[in-house]
């Protein structure tokens, strides 16, 4: 049976699966990578990458989710009755957990850091905004508050439902986030010096194309359009069985790939206007963008603006997390989900404070890393390659022929041989790839 939820257009589901991809690292790590990797040259690579090895994985899921209707347990279940490949959909459960319990901290320092913009109290001349990120971050009062805080929006809307919570949610905000980049980018491109930062982002330096940044390509390639978690199973899993699902396919990975580019073309001709070196991270976002506005005309004002479109990006994304185990336990019952919504909420919640409090206490540090650094690595490292290599080896061996033919119908009708080449890098090309990204996370190469 077909779960009751439903998206209410393809274009809300569009919005909310790019909501779903377009997180932060797409703002604050991959415009620098690029930047550092031989600008153009890099964009190229990860453009070719993004299309021939992420497209085909955000298929997959979205054909099993299309296929089943059902929530990510419930479709392995459907597709491979009387086998263990249900395990791939509480490995995606346990995957999303484990991020949005780490994700929601820096959420929260999101929140804290948008409402000190409101307020004009983030940046004032001569601040020392390094000394303010590492004070907010090991104050447990201010940390797993704001924590709190971030995880209640993404509770109050998941628990509204697909239609009257994420995807109303994501017409406002993804529509919201690309007015605020052109807002960004526009005043970014009119300042005097921008000129040597556009060069920086955007010039093709193929020198610089060395076998790390290739393997960084590959592994962004899949985890920046938010597959592997199966996550894109259970928001496929509401698209009505008549609405197609290849041009959707194609607008998420056309969408991620524009946020990348706007988020660059939006930070660095602005830091080189203001005379600054470009980092990522945390470290772009909470110590040298304060300090970069602080140097430019109204300020305050782009600094707020900057704020919430980083706001919108991560709560778009943590709606996906909530979403997929909210759905496996309230398997559409509408009562059962707002119950399961603050439920799972309140328990990653309580999850993510050990996060919240590892860069306050020593004691939360082990192997030289501390907690929120042990759960990443195990996210973005282990659970979502294995995901990802377990949902091409499912679609390509397991899943029914005629089923899938049916979805293959519904991505590219008129290419039918397409599904022969289609299967063929399910089965054998995609499942190495990843290995090898697996492999290089895990500084297990030879080489």
């Amino acid at each position: 049976m077909r779960t009751s939820e439903q998206w209410t257009s393809k274009i809300g589901f569009i919005l909310a699966s790019a909501g779903a991809a377009i997180g932060l690292g797409a703002i604050w790590k991959f415009p620098n990578v690029v930047a550092t990797s031989g600008g153009g040259a890099f964009f190229v690579v990860f453009l070719l990458f993004t299309c021939g090895i992420g497209l085909p994985l955000l298929l997959a899921e979205f054909a099993i989710g299309r296929s089943t209707g059902k929530e990510a347990v419930s479709a392995y279940k459907d597709l491979a009755p009387n086998s263990k490949w249900h395990l791939v959909g509480y490995l995606g459960m346990a995957t999303c957990t484990l991020l949005l319990s780490f994700y929601s901290v820096v959420g929260g320092w999101i929140v804290l850091y948008f409402l000190r913009s409101l307020s004009g109290q983030l940046i004032h001349a001569g601040e020392e905004y390094s000394a303010i990120f590492q004070a907010t971050t090991s104050e447990p009062l201010w940390s797993v508050g704001s924590q709190a805080l971030f995880m209640l929006l993404t509770i109050l809307v998941v628990a509204r439902g697909v239609k009257g919570g994420i995807e109303r949610a994501s017409r406002i905000m993804m529509p919201g986030l690309f007015v605020l980049f052109v807002i960004l980018i526009i005043r970014s491109l009119t300042l005097p010096g921008m000129e040597a930062g556009l060069e920086y982002f955007l010039k093709p330096d193929f020198s610089r194309l060395d076998g790390e940044a290739i393997l960084y390509a590959l592994g962004q390639s899949f985890f920046s359009l938010s597959v592997g978690g199966s996550c894109m199973v259970t928001y496929s899993s509401y698209v009505n069985r008549n609405e197609p699902i290849g041009k959707p396919a194609l607008s998420v990975v056309g969408l991620n790939l524009m946020t990348s580019l706007m988020a660059g073309l939006a930070i660095f001709p602005a830091l080189f206007a203001a005379g600054m070196k470009p980092v990522e991270g945390p470290g772009l976002l909470f110590i040298t963008l304060p300090a970069m506005f602080e140097k430019l005309p109204y300020g305050s004002i782009f600094i707020a603006v900057f704020l919430a479109l980083f706001l919108f990006a991560t709560l778009t994304s943590a709606f996906s997390l909530l979403e997929i185990v909210v759905a496996a336990f309230s398997k559409g019952d509408a009562v059962r989900r707002k119950r399961a919504t603050w439920t799972c909420g309140i328990v990653i919640f309580l999850l993510g404070v050990p996060s919240a409090l590892s860069f306050g206490m020593q004691e939360l540090s082990f192997g030289g890393k501390t907690v929120f650094e042990w759960a990443d690595f195990a996210v973005s490292n282990v659970m979502l390659p294995i995901g990802v290599i377990l949902i091409a080896v499912f679609v390509g061996y397991r899943f029914p022929k005629e089923r899938l033919k049916q979805e293959w119908n519904a991505i590219a009708p008129r290419w039918k041989k397409g599904l022969v080449l289609y299967m063929f890098l399910l089965r054998y090309i995609l499942p190495v790839i990843v290995l090898i990204v697996f492999l290089n996370g895990m500084n297990w190469l030879p080489f």
